[in-house]
C-alpha cells in the first residue's frame, strides 16, 4: 500500500505542533459539537437541534394542526436540504419519534400512516407516511414571527434558523429527553403538563421555592405508557433535588376469574420503553427454562390496548408471589434514570433540579413576552404614525390631490406642505382610490384610539415587572386549561404505589422449579448432586482410591449443612451442586473449609436439634436454626483446643445418649445431662484416658439402642439389656455389647440416618 504524503505548506513555514495539544484541541472540539449540537436539549424548549428543525421546516410548510397532510419525505428533504445537512434517515427516525404517542407523552408530530407500534416494529418507509404538526407544537412554535428569538444562520448561510423556539409549552419535562453526548448524558422522564403549569404558577409567586415544596404539585413523572411509580417519597425528593436519580416502574395488572375457580394475571400497562414483543419473547423464554415455575403459558392478546394474559400453573398459585418473580426476572419491573442534564440559555451544559429547569422555561417566557411586545409595540408606533398621514390627507383632500396631479415628484412637496414623514407620505401616495370615502375617516379614527389604548397597555407591560408575570401566568393557566386532568390527554396516566413485601426466600423459591435430588459426598470431599430421589447407589462411580461417605436426598431448592472437623458449620444452596453426570467437585471449591474435613452432611430442615461432640469427649446440643452460615467461612460453632478436632454429629432426637470411645468402651446417660448452647466448648460426655470418642447416637427408650454391621444387617437392644452400660456423662464406660460393630459406629452412615430422621 502506498504511503501517502502531506505536500508542505506553499510558503514553506512548518510549524511544530505537540500531538497531545493538537489532539486534546481536536477532541474538545468534537465534544463540543456533540454536546451542543446533538444530544443535549435546551432548557427552555427542551429539543435538540434536530427536532427544532423538524418543527421549523414543517411550520414553513405550512403544517398547522387541521391542514391538510404532506408526505414525511417531504418534510425529510426540506429538512435536511434547508437546515439539517446529516443522513435523511436520522431526521426520518426523530420525526418517527415526535408522532409516537407511546414514546412522547404529548406528541409533538400528528402521523398517518405507519409510525411503528410498542412491539418495536419499523416504521414504514417515509415515502409512505404523511405528518403535520399537533397543537402542543403549535404552541411551541407561536409567536416565532414576532421577534419572539434570535435566528442565525443555517450551516449554507442561505436562511435563518431559529436558535430556540418560544415554547409556550413546558415540554423539557413534559415530554422529557433521551441524549448521550462526550462524557455526559442526559435522561429526562416525561410529566404531566397540567401539574408541571401548577408548579410554575407556584414558582410565580415563590420564586426562592425550593424543589421539595414543587412535589405537591409534581408527583412524579407520568409516563405515556402508564404503569405504577412504587418508590417512596423521599427518593423521589432527592432525586428532583438533584436533578439525578431513578424511578422504579412497575406494570399494571389485575386478576380475571374463570369458569371453576380459575383465573389469568391480565398485564394492562408496561413500563415506559419497554418493546411488548421482546417482553413476550423473554417470559416464553424463561418459562421453557423453567426460571418461571409458577407460570403455565403467555399470551399476547393486545389490539389497540395492551393485553398480556399470564396463566398460571395452579389455582393454589399466590398471585403476587407470582408476579414478584416475574418483576424480579423480566422488564415488567424497569428503573427508569433521572438526569436533568441539560443546555442553560444554550450555551452552559449543568444538571438542574425541579426547580430550577421550571425557572429556566419561565425565565425564558418572559423574555419572550417582552420581545413581542416590543415588537407589537414598533407595529402599532409605525401604524399610528401611517393614520396620522391618512388623517392629514382627508383633511386637505382636495390639496392632496392636486400636488400629486400638478407635481412631477409630489412625495417631497407632501412632506414639505403638510409637515409628513417619509412612512406618511409613502402611505399617501399608496392609498387606493376607493378608500377616499367619508367614512374612512372615522374608521381611521376609530382603529387610531384603538392602537393609543393598546400602546399604553403595552408600555405599562414593559415597564412593570409584576405586570409581566402576571401576564405569563396567564398564559400557562391556558395552558393548563388545555391540558387539565379533565381533558382525556391531561389526565394523569402513572399512578403511585407501595410494593408489597415477600420473603425474598419465597421470592426466589418461587423462580426455581422444585425437583428431587439426591447429594453424594466422598470420603476425599468431592460433593455433586444426582437427579431423584436414588436408593441404590451401587452404580455411582468415584475417582480412583475414593468411595461413598455421605448420601442424602433432598430438593435443589434445598440448602445443604457441611459440618467440618474444625466446629464450622457451613451452608451450601443445593442448585449450585455440580450434576451427577462427571464425579462432582471439591467441597472446598464452594465452602473454605481449610484443613479440616468432612464430618456430616445433611439437607437443612431449620426444627431440629444436633449433638456436637469432639474427639476429647465434649458436646453440647445446638439448636438447627443456630447453624446456618451465611458466608464462605462458615459459623464457628464447636469451639476447640488444638490438637482436638469435631468428630461426631447426630440428630438430638431421643431421651438416651450413647457414647463408644476408640478404646469400644460405651456410656449410656439422659440427655437431660447435655446443656443446651448456641456456641461453646461444652461439657465432658464420656471420659478416656487414651485416643477418644468414636461415635455417639441419640436414641427413644422404648425403641432401644440400634446398630448396623458392614453388611448393612441391624441389631437393637431394648433398654432393659443395657443396663450393664447406664451411667452418667463423664463416666468411662464398660466394653461394648457382643456384636458392636468393629467400627465402633452406631451406623455406617450416621448422616444418611439423620437425615431421613
Amino acid at each position: 500500500m502506498a504511503k501517502r504524503v502531506i505536500p508542505p505548506p506553499e510558503d514553506g513555514k512548518v510549524e511544530d505542533v505537540a500531538l497531545r495539544e493538537a489532539l486534546e484541541e481536536r477532541y474538545l472540539a468534537y465534544a463540543l459539537s456533540t454536546i451542543m449540537n446533538r444530544a443535549l436539549p435546551d432548557a427552555r424548549d427542551g429539543l435538540k437541534p434536530v427536532h427544532r428543525r423538524i418543527l421549523y421546516g414543517m411550520r414553513l410548510l405550512r403544517l398547522d394542526p387541521g391542514a391538510a397532510f404532506k408526505k414525511s419525505a417531504k418534510v425529510v428533504g426540506d429538512v435536511m436540504g434547508n437546515f439539517h445537512p446529516h443522513g435523511d434517515q436520522a431526521i426520518y427516525d426523530a420525526l418517527v419519534r415526535l408522532s409516537q404517542d407511546f414514546a412522547q407523552r404529548y406528541p409533538l408530530v400528528d402521523g398517518q400512516g405507519n409510525f411503528g407500534n410498542i412491539d418495536g416494529d419499523n416504521p414504514a418507509a417515509m415515502r409512505y407516511t404523511e405528518a403535520r404538526l399537533t397543537e402542543v407544537a403549535r404552541l411551541l412554535i407561536d409567536g416565532i414571527d414576532e421577534d419572539a428569538v434570535d435566528f442565525r444562520a443555517t450551516y449554507d448561510g442561505t436562511s435563518e434558523e431559529p436558535v430556540v423556539l418560544p415554547a409556550a409549552f413546558p415540554n423539557l419535562l413534559a415530554n422529557g429527553s433521551q441524549g448521550i453526548a462526550v462524557g455526559m448524558a442526559t435522561s429526562i422522564p416525561p410529566h404531566n403538563a397540567a401539574e408541571l403549569c401548577d408548579a410554575a404558577l407556584h414558582l410565580i409567586d415563590n420564586p426562592n421555592a425550593r424543589g421539595k415544596t414543587l412535589l405537591k404539585y409534581v408527583k412524579g413523572p407520568d409516563f405515556p405508557t402508564g404503569g405504577i411509580i412504587v418508590d417512596g417519597h423521599d427518593s423521589i425528593a432527592e432525586a428532583y433535588t438533584t436533578g439525578r436519580g431513578s424511578f422504579r416502574v412497575r406494570a399494571r395488572w389485575k386478576v380475571e376469574e374463570g369458569n371453576r375457580g380459575t383465573w389469568v394475571i391480565v398485564i394492562t400497562e408496561i413500563p415506559w420503553l419497554v418493546q411488548k414483543s421482546r417482553l413476550v419473547e423473554k417470559l416464553a423464554e424463561l418459562i421453557n427454562e423453567k426460571k418461571l415455575p409458577l407460570v403455565a403459558d403467555v399470551r399476547d392478546e393486545s389490539a389497540e390496548d395492551v393485553r398480556l394474559v399470564i396463566e398460571p400453573r395452579a389455582r393454589t398459585v399466590d398471585a403476587e408471589l407470582l408476579m414478584e418473580s416475574l418483576f424480579k426476572l423480566t422488564e415488567l419491573e424497569s428503573r427508569i434514570p433521572l438526569n436533568m442534564n441539560v443546555l442553560v440559555k444554550g450555551r452552559v451544559p449543568k444538571v438542574l433540579g425541579l426547580a430550577e429547569a421550571l425557572r429556566e422555561w419561565l425565565d425564558h417566557r418572559r423574555e419572550v413576552l417582552i420581545r413581542r411586545s416590543k415588537h407589537r409595540q414598533a407595529e402599532i408606533e409605525h401604524r399610528l404614525e401611517v393614520l396620522g398621514g391618512y388623517l392629514v390627507a382627508y383633511l386637505n383632500l382636495d390639496k392632496v390631490i392636486k400636488i400629486i396631479r400638478t407635481e412631477d415628484e409630489p412625495k417631497p412637496v407632501l412632506m414639505k406642505t403638510f409637515n409628513l414623514t417619509d412612512v406618511q407620505a409613502d402611505a399617501i401616495l399608496n392609498m387606493r382610490l376607493r378608500n377616499l370615502r367619508k367614512l374612512e375617516e372615522m374608521e381611521i379614527r376609530g382603529e387610531d384610539k384603538a392602537l393609543r389604548d393598546e400602546l399604553k397597555k403595552l408600555k405599562a407591560l414593559l415597564g412593570s415587572e409584576e405586570q409581566q408575570w402576571q401576564a405569563v401566568g396567564a398564559q400557562i393557566k391556558e395552558i393548563r386549561e388545555k391540558f387539565g386532568p379533565k381533558t382525556e390527554i391531561g389526565k394523569r396516566r402513572t399512578t403511585f404505589g407501595e410494593a408489597p413485601a415477600h420473603d425474598v426466600a419465597a421470592i426466589e423459591e418461587a423462580m426455581v422449579i422444585r425437583e428431587p435430588i439426591t447429594v453424594v459426598v466422598s470420603e476425599k470431599g468431592w460433593i455433586r448432586a444426582l437427579r431423584g430421589h436414588v436408593a441404590d447407589l451401587s452404580g455411582v462411580a468415584f475417582k480412583q482410591d475414593d468411595s461413598l461417605k455421605f448420601a442424602f436426598p433432598t430438593e435443589n431448592t434445598a440448602k445443604v449443612l457441611i459440618f467440618g472437623s474444625n466446629g464450622r458449620f457451613y451452608t451450601i444452596d443445593a442448585q449450585k451442586l455440580p450434576g451427577g453426570r462427571g464425579h462432582g467437585e471439591p467441597v472446598r471449591l464452594f465452602i473454605d473449609l481449610e484443613d479440616a474435613d468432612v464430618v456430616a452432611a445433611m439437607a437443612y430442615q431449620g426444627d431440629r436439634k444436633f449433638l456436637v461432640v469432639s474427639y476429647d469427649g465434649n458436646g453440647f446440643i445446638v439448636p438447627e436454626s443456630e447453624v446456618l452460615g451465611t458466608t464462605r467461612k462458615g459459623k464457628q460453632v464447636l469451639n476447640l483446643k488444638a490438637p482436638d478436632k469435631a468428630a461426631a454429629l447426630t440428630v438430638a432426637d431421643g431421651e438416651l445418649v450413647a457414647a463408644v470411645g476408640e478404646n469400644r468402651k460405651m456410656v449410656i446417660f439422659g440427655i437431660e445431662q447435655v446443656p443446651e448452647m448456641t456456641k461453646g466448648r461444652g461439657v465432658r460426655l464420656q471420659r478416656y484416658l487414651q485416643k477418644g470418642l468414636s461415635d455417639i447416637c441419640v436414641f427413644r427408650a422404648e425403641v432401644g439402642l440400634t446398630w448396623t454391621t458392614g453388611a448393612g444387617r441391624s441389631f437393637t437392644l431394648p433398654l432393659k439389656e443395657l443396663k450393664e452400660w447406664r451411667g452418667n456423662r463423664a463416666d468411662a464406660g464398660k466394653i461394648a455389647p457382643k456384636g458392636f460393630p468393629k467400627s465402633n459406629k452406631f451406623i455406617a452412615s450416621p448422616t444418611a440416618k439423620a437425615s431421613e430422621d
